[in-house]
């Protein structure tokens, strides 16, 4: 049960009717099949890799993988025959597998929070991120350090990188990032605007601002 299985309404609710029915036996998916699906026979999860999304970059990585993780385990064992969820990891010690084991997910979000406050990482602080895209590599790393050198000055904003972004090549495009990291207070648009005008962008490079994204890939 994939994207690539499920071409739209019609295939979901085929697979869904067959394992309802009985039919299907054993059910292999991607993230698809955590959704919120009621299989009353379902007594076994397994997740293959499962701190994979812990990985690459992203601030919300520990909370999506959480999220994710408590949501397809719950798919086990929601009727009247119990359930058993195994997750093969290479960090079980990580904070996520704790929780998930232990199935406290307040203290979870407790820890995140402590985490991020001490950083002054969102939402205790801000972000910007800067992707810089082209089919050229050393042509949008230039452009990237030619960014970085010309940033306004200030204690309360950090410009970290260019760096390689978590999704480096991207449909044949080369992808550069720089992270702006700021104190709650400032304004990320009034500082974007003394900023990025001194430096000329080549025509064959893209340039994207995402102020307080939601996902730094």
């Amino acid at each position: 049960m994939s994207s690539d299985t499920m071409r739209g309404p019609a295939d979901v609710e085929d697979m869904v009717r067959a394992v309802l029915a009985g039919e299907v036996d054993l059910l292999i998916g991607t993230q698809i099949v955590a959704k919120g699906y009621h299989f009353p026979q379902l007594t076994l999860v397994g997740v293959v890799d499962a701190d994979l999304g812990l990985s690459g970059g992203d601030l919300r990585a520990a909370e999506r993988t959480f999220q994710l993780l408590a949501q397809v385990a719950g798919r086990a064992g929601r009727a009247d025959r119990p359930g058993r969820v195994l997750l093969q990891t290479y960090m079980p010690e990580h904070p996520v597998m704790e929780a998930l084991v232990k199935r406290d997910r307040d203290a979870f979000l407790a820890a995140e929070a402590d985490a991020r406050r001490e950083f002054a990482w969102p939402p205790f602080g801000r972000l910007a991120g800067l992707i810089l895209s082209g089919r050229d590599a050393s042509e949008i790393e230039r452009t990237g350090r030619a960014l970085a050198r010309t940033a306004p000055r200030s204690d309360s904003v950090h410009v970290l990188g260019p760096a390689p972004a978590p999704y480096a090549l991207l449909r044949g495009r080369h992808r550069y990032r720089l992270l702006v990291k700021a104190e709650r207070g400032i304004n990320l648009q009034a500082y974007f605007a003394a900023w990025l005008p001194q430096v000329k962008i080549p025509n064959r490079v893209r340039l994207k601002v995402d102020i307080d994204p939601y996902s730094f890939l």
